[in-house]
């Protein structure tokens, strides 16, 4: 059996046309033009936007002209991330499924179940000519993981509907009204090098790897190790104590997913390499027993690669890798007004060393705008107190929650009839695209629901089978029922 078998047919149709189509974040031209021609195809009304993203519009069934109108509304764009041992090249290279038991997952890389399923759901509407609704707009954004580029880029007054459904949640049976609101810190730490010579030290490459890794919003509640922070709490006291050069770091690579891997290059002390072993072998069981029940199979090892040319002096290094150490981290406040909601974050995503800089890149989330620009000036007084500098990018406010919102009401009814029991109505600590989009339509009236995902941002992702034919028939029921204007 494949996902073309699972029903509904149609939604899980479109999924695996969607799997067949490469789409990282910045590189979804091709599913770009798929969703146009999709519309095209349909004799639909079908706009590209400058930025890229696609618009669809769907007049009423007979009869439900005069329903309030409805915006579906996804992302194309999906996360790539693969398990090492993995050869794929998420820039030509379709999604390989497979089916276990009740879960769709992919061959060891991310599945784009996020956003490919609520998007595979809106054009299913399109096609569709058996739902009764009143008028439809399938809205799919571009490049929603790693900037929110298209949502930010949409314009006013190119909506029609009074409602908006995101489809972009990951449990089913909850409903969606709130999220934080996120913000890029660049920072950049200058350092001076210092040429290898023969007898400065022996080369080798320290990693840690395994770690469970997933999305900086969902998953940070689960405090996972972050492997940037482990390899420079490894690093530190071998440059400070046993003369260890470091020449290079790297980890990580996308903004929005705990780093699960990360690598130094180091040169090891004539004399030194039996006392960095013990280090190394005395350490893993203390990170082990720390993170026994989240990151089970987490690693920290050391080979034997080619000597670099160059490494960073000692004072530099140092200053850098305290600089990483210190700079804020996980989960930083909990939510006062909504139980068990992460209130603020951080996640040191990306660190690398270049051109004589320091590299730390990290997404810092915040329901609360204020809290976030503190959390933000933390961390430019670390970067700063080691000489670097910092920039903030790709700011943006979370969504307030509505408790009164009317789409709200009907949904809530509406499942209750279906399944025979309220939906849990929830506040997100991630980056929903409707905070953007309403600061652009303030009138629209939101809320995000979708099927359950599990591990999205991670080779883990597994897409929930019989999740998805509840949300879809929850879907189809909502359209039927949205009130008149």
């Amino acid at each position: 059996m494949t996902v073309k078998d699972l029903n509904p047919a149609v939604v899980w149709k479109n999924f695996y046309e969607l799997t067949r189509i490469p789409r990282p974040s910045k590189k979804e031209g091709k599913a770009v033009e798929y969703l146009y021609n999709f519309g095209k195809s349909l004799g639909l009304e079908t706009i590209r936007d400058e930025a890229g993203n696609i618009i669809i519009r769907k007049p009423a069934t007979p009869g439900m002209e005069n329903r309030k109108g409805v915006v579906l509304q996804g992302h194309c764009d999906m996360v790539p991330q693969k398990n090492p041992d993995v050869v794929h090249d998420f820039e030509k290279d379709p999604i390989e499924t497979w089916i276990d038991g009740e879960w769709v997952k992919a061959k060891g890389t991310t599945l784009g179940a996020d956003n490919g399923i609520g998007v595979a759901m809106a054009l299913s509407v399109l096609q569709s000519d058996d739902i009764p609704h009143g008028p439809v707009e399938v809205l799919v954004t571009i490049d929603e993981e790693t900037g929110m580029t298209g949502a930010n880029a949409l314009k006013p007054g190119v909506l029609k509907g009074d409602i908006l459904i995101n489809l972009d949640s990951e449990t089913e049976g909850e409903l969606y009204i709130g999220c934080a609101g996120g913000l890029d810190a660049s920072a950049s730490i200058p350092y001076s090098t210092v040429p290898v010579t023969e007898g400065l030290g022996h080369p080798r490459v320290i990693s840690v790897t395994n770690c469970q890794g997933g999305h900086s919003g969902m998953d940070i509640i689960l405090y996972r190790a972050n492997a940037n922070k482990l390899l420079a709490r490894v690093l530190l006291p071998l440059v400070r104590d046993y003369g260890v050069k470091l020449a290079s770091f790297e980890g990580g690579n996308m903004r929005n997913a705990i780093p699960r891997e990360a690598e130094a290059v180091v040169l090891i002390p004539d004399g030194k390499a039996g006392e960095v072993e013990r280090y190394l072998q005395d350490l893993l069981p203390v990170l082990k027993n720390e993170y026994h029940v989240t990151d089970p199979q987490l690693n920290v090892g050391m080979k034997e690669c080619a000597g670099p040319d160059c490494c960073i002096a000692d004072g530099d290094a140092l200053r850098c890798l305290r600089a990483l150490l210190a700079s804020p981290d996980g989960v930083e406040r909990m939510s006062d007004s909504v139980p068990g909601l992460v209130e603020t974050s951080n996640n040191t995503a990306i660190v690398k060393t270049e051109n004589g800089q320091f590299l730390i890149r990290t997404l810092m989330r915040s329901s609360v705008d204020s809290a976030k620009e503190f959390l933000a000036e933390r961390m430019r007084a670390v970067v700063e107190l080691a000489g670097g500098t910092v920039e903030f990018t790709g700011g943006y406010s979370g969504w307030a929650p509505d408790s009164g919102s009317p789409i709200l009401k009907t949904m809530k009814s509406v499942y209750e009839e279906l399944y025979g029991t309220a939906p849990a109505v929830m506040a997100i600590h991630a980056g929903l695209e409707c905070g953007i989009i309403g600061g652009t339509y303030p009138d629209m009236d939101m809320v995000s629901c979708g099927p359950t995902i599990m591990s999205p941002h991670s080779p883990d992702e597994r897409l929930n089978i019989p999740s998805v034919e509840k949300c879809w028939n929850f879907l189809k029921a909502v359209l039927a029922a949205v009130p008149e204007k």
